[in-house]
């Protein structure tokens, strides 16, 4: 099993990211990656670009230290590495996830969403382009919930059936149950908002999640379908839970339509931290965009 990888920004220590993903590897018992990369500065002139860079540089230095002192102060014993790197975070990252177990990321913050969550941030790149699954941390995990509750969204894609594989097997490791979700358009109806789906496609989808309940016994799994829009659904039956899981899916030529609407909105408003799975044999395409 590779490392679980950890996104580390020079500007602003996601501490919830940082233990999140201590978590993984201990739980894992793998090495926890601590990356950091300084870009490139094109908006300056020559002198001020390379004071600027060397500022980030000695931050992300900083930074970095600063982060390996907190786990190994939190988590004695745990296996760690560092790398400070030039280049784009997003392509640096993106590169690392090849082979590596998880990836995990945070923002920097609610009120500054749109930087962080539009389609040239590190946290959407990742998440679109990832060879791995990726652990995006906007909203910290609600561990005040007992038994623990994991999320995760279903519709008998390939996509899904990835995602539903990854999110038994974190359920099992973390002794928390399983919701899984399968989420229906609330079609036009004379008799209301309530009306019973005629089609009867309200049913459980039991065969999205057989296969990794069989894998994994010991997890408690309830499977859920409701009418309505995915995100919405997603992020209400999430709430208190540690995580909501979703296959990346989407096709298309800019990233945010690569990842797919659903993710993508989960991204923005997902009460707890959204991870995304990429279909089995999905290598990762150069996320470019800015950090």
């Amino acid at each position: 099993m590779g490392d679980v990888l950890a996104g580390i920004d020079p500007r602003d220590l996601s501490v919830p990211a940082l233990v999140w993903a201590a978590d993984e590897a201990v739980r894992r018992g793998v090495r926890l990656r601590l990356v950091s990369a300084v870009p490139s500065v094109h908006d300056r002139l020559p002198y001020a670009a390379t004071a600027h860079r060397s500022s980030l540089w000695i931050r992300a230095e900083s930074a970095l230290a600063n982060a390996e002192d907190l786990v190994r102060e939190l988590y004695e014993g745990l296996w760690t590495a560092t790398e400070l790197v030039h280049g784009t975070p997003a392509t640096v990252l993106r590169d690392r996830t090849r082979g590596a177990a998880l990836a995990v990321v945070g923002s920097r913050g609610p009120g500054r969403a749109a930087e962080v969550l539009g389609e040239g941030s590190v946290a959407v790149l990742l998440a679109a382009t990832a060879d791995c699954p990726v652990v995006v941390i906007r909203a910290p995990g609600h561990t005040s919930v007992h038994p623990p509750l994991i999320v995760v969204g279903v519709d008998g894609s390939g996509d899904c059936r990835a995602a539903v594989a990854f999110a038994v097997a974190e359920a099992s490791l973390r002794g928390a149950r399983l919701v899984a979700v399968r989420v229906w358009p609330r079609p036009p109806s004379p008799h209301g908002a309530g009306a019973e789906d005629p089609d009867g496609r309200r049913r459980p989808p039991a065969a999205s999640v057989a296969g990794g309940a069989e894998r994994h016994p010991d997890v408690d799994v309830e499977e859920v379908a409701v009418l309505g829009h995915p995100v919405e659904e997603l992020s209400r039956v999430s709430r208190g839970a540690l995580a909501v899981v979703v296959g990346r899916g989407g096709r298309g030529g800019r990233t945010g339509t690569r990842l797919g609407s659903t993710v993508h909105g989960l991204l923005h408003h997902a009460a707890c931290p959204v991870i995304t799975v990429p279909p089995p044999g999905t290598g990762g395409t150069d996320p470019g965009g800015t950090a």
